[in-house]
């Protein structure tokens, strides 16, 4: 048999049982998953499981490497090859997070909307400040703005919207929250008025 094929075989295995996993998760709890469980919703033998994995806890480490790059690449899609990145010429075609959230649907919507990997929405949230900080260097004359927490403002806000599209049943298409972004992005929030609905107490 070829390399080919049989890079295409381990793809197809490893697939298969990466989607019992998430499949199994929503119906109980991880510690309840067995092998057995998995091969039998992959329709695989458990020699192609141990050909692949040593404990079932591989394969959830593996799918959570897969979406933090597919996550990052999403991120660095708009500036990728760029020496310099100007947000008023950012489009909202150049905006691939929502479309990974939409991709990886099914992981997503069992860490938001279950307790299952409480701590996977934190590292988002970090995954998203740090690529913040490290690639891009925001000129702003106003010098009493903190860095870290402009960075920390802006990597909650974005993952706020994915909570909420989640949680709403992904009503809205990817590019739908993408011009979404775009727009709160590039509204100029310093010239929006806020009328307080309280009034006060006499």
């Amino acid at each position: 048999m070829s390399t080919i094929n049989t890079d295409k075989r381990i793809i197809k295995s490893k697939k298969a049982l990466k989607e019992a996993m998430i499949t199994l998760m929503q119906k109980k709890d991880f510690k309840e998953i067995t092998v057995k469980d998995l091969v039998f919703s992959a329709d695989v033998n458990r020699g192609t499981f141990y050909k692949h994995y040593q404990f079932k806890e591989d394969i959830l480490n593996e799918i959570i490497d897969d979406v933090i790059n597919d996550l990052i690449e999403s991120y660095r899609e708009p500036y990728k090859d760029m020496e310099t990145f100007e947000i008023s010429k950012l489009t909202s075609n150049g905006i691939k997070v929502f479309e990974h959230v939409h991709k990886y649907s099914n992981f997503y919507s069992l860490i938001v909307q279950s307790n299952i990997l409480t701590g996977f929405q934190r590292k988002i949230c970090d995954v998203l400040k740090n690529l913040s900080l490290q690639d891009l260097i925001v000129h702003n004359s106003n010098n009493l703005i903190n860095r870290e927490l402009v960075a920390s403002y802006h990597s909650h806000a974005i993952f706020g919207m994915i909570i909420e599209w989640i949680n709403d049943g992904f009503k809205y298409s990817p590019s739908y929250m993408a011009e979404q972004l775009l727009a709160i992005i590039t509204s100029n929030a310093a010239n929006s008025i806020y009328k307080s609905n309280n009034k006060e107490k006499s």
